[in-house]
């Protein structure tokens, strides 16, 4: 092995390392804000209850007394009537000092009330502080915009063995006690979660690094080895080719019976010889992309198309295909122009390789904004549309009619992608069974362009 060492570049693991961080994050946010949410709600839905019991408890004991308050609110109007004072409009209160003196007295607290109606729900009588203006409705209820919680029950007397309604009874309380606490918990539960999210993503930073170390170490022992591979076959696939050339070249010291060997030999290195360029290109690009800009020129587009147009066109004469341009000039962009030249003749050749006799091959470039986009458009056999997003895998070959290329060994497209990201540019395709296909490359420009 070699003493060769590949540059190690990690740009791809920090963006699935950040990635991982976020997916991490984001479920641990739906979690905790959905756990906070839950423990909310049951805070508040109990104390609520709470307050609910309480109301129920002291409308019964109020209940009990229904009778006798009923009894003292017609005594009071048979007063006011022999002293012919008109029947007030605001209710007065039973007694003077505010209460009832009877036994439910005990159970009342400050911020509660009590109030007596008859069966027509007309008014009989009040206790306490909170007492709601409206009309009593059965069961559970909050008044005010939610600032009062009652509950109204009715009241029964027996006659003969039946249950007579009398009236009902209502009993009232401020939420202020129940907010109060509520606040608090909201402050608890928000500062909590806070402090839960920074420990998270502390913890989740530093479980994404360990889990991605073991991953980020095979993947750059891959690529090492894929480098020192590739670096070391070049020279017994050196030695075999100079080999074979030498032994072709004195054709008399050839059986006839091992010509055709020979031949085989020698196109099988030559093979060989490409797929190993075209690795170790490839490991170096992945290896690059920091110190990629500060190898990039500016460099004329238009005039690499032209040169390639002009060097591939006997290729394009002999398998009777048309092969056309429409370039802009002037058009410069920052770049590698042996990359630039190896993307754009790849996407050419792959072109005229898989457009039949009678095709055409057709060079695009034209303006977009920043960009400057060049498509490659043949008339050849497609792509069906369920390989289109594996055709710049390395290695992919496409069905038995896209197989038929010569030497092909599925890193030409992977290339030129690669190439083209590391130009700050991309690379689409789109295609047609028994159609053709189109590449597009876009690439930003340093200069408006000529026409």
């Amino acid at each position: 092995m070699s003493n060769y060492k590949l540059p190690v570049n990690d740009t791809k693991f920090q963006k699935l390392h950040w990635r991982l961080l976020l997916s991490y994050l984001t479920v641990m946010v739906a979690i905790l804000g959905t756990s906070t949410v839950a423990i909310y709600e049951f805070f508040a839905h109990s104390l609520y209850q709470q307050t609910d019991q309480r109301l129920i408890i002291l409308a019964q004991a109020a209940a009990h007394n229904f009778t006798e308050t009923k009894e003292q609110y017609q005594q009071e109007q048979k007063i006011y009537e022999a002293d012919k004072y008109p029947h007030p409009q605001v209710f007065r209160r039973l007694d003077g000092d505010g209460d009832l003196d009877i036994s439910w007295h005990n159970l009342r607290e400050p911020d509660q009330g009590v109030e007596w109606f008859d069966a027509e729900a007309k008014l009989l009588g009040n206790a306490g502080t909170v007492l709601p203006n409206s009309s009593p409705h059965p069961g559970f209820e909050t008044i005010n915009n939610g600032q009062i919680r009652a509950v109204t029950i009715a009241a029964y007397s027996k006659d003969k063995g039946k249950q007579k309604l009398e009236g009902y009874v209502r009993t009232s309380e401020t939420t202020q006690e129940v907010e109060v606490v509520l606040i608090k918990l909201r402050w608890g539960l928000g500062l909590g979660s806070i402090f839960a999210l920074t420990m998270t993503g502390i913890g989740g930073l530093w479980l994404t690094r360990q889990s991605l170390k073991p991953i980020i170490q095979s993947f750059q022992q891959l690529k090492q080895f894929t480098a020192d591979a590739s670096h070391e076959l070049r020279s017994p696939l050196t030695a075999i080719k100079t080999s074979v050339d030498v032994m072709r070249n004195h054709p008399e010291r050839i059986h006839p019976a091992d010509e055709k060997k020979l031949a085989a030999i020698a196109s099988a290195t030559q093979q060989m010889s490409s797929l190993v360029e075209d690795l170790l290109l490839l490991t170096r690009m992945d290896a690059q992309t920091a110190t990629i800009n500060q190898q990039l020129i500016p460099i004329p587009l238009d005039e690499i198309l032209s040169d390639l147009v002009d060097f591939l066109e006997l290729q394009a004469e002999e398998k009777e295909i048309t092969l056309k341009s429409h370039l802009l000039t002037g058009v410069f962009v920052k770049g590698d122009a042996t990359k630039l030249t190896r993307l754009f003749a790849n996407l050419i050749e792959n072109a005229l390789q898989y457009t039949p006799k009678g095709g055409t091959v057709t060079i695009f470039m034209k303006r977009l904004d920043r960009s400057v986009i060049v498509s490659v458009e043949d008339t050849g056999i497609g792509i069906a549309a369920e390989n289109l997003p594996f055709v710049f895998d390395r290695f992919w070959r496409a069905d038995k009619a896209r197989t038929r290329r010569e030497g092909g060994l599925g890193m030409g497209l992977a290339i030129a992608q690669a190439i083209a990201k590391h130009h700050h540019g991309e690379i689409t395709v789109t295609s047609q069974l028994g159609v053709g296909s189109c590449f597009r490359v876009r690439l930003p420009v340093i200069s408006e362009p000529k026409t």
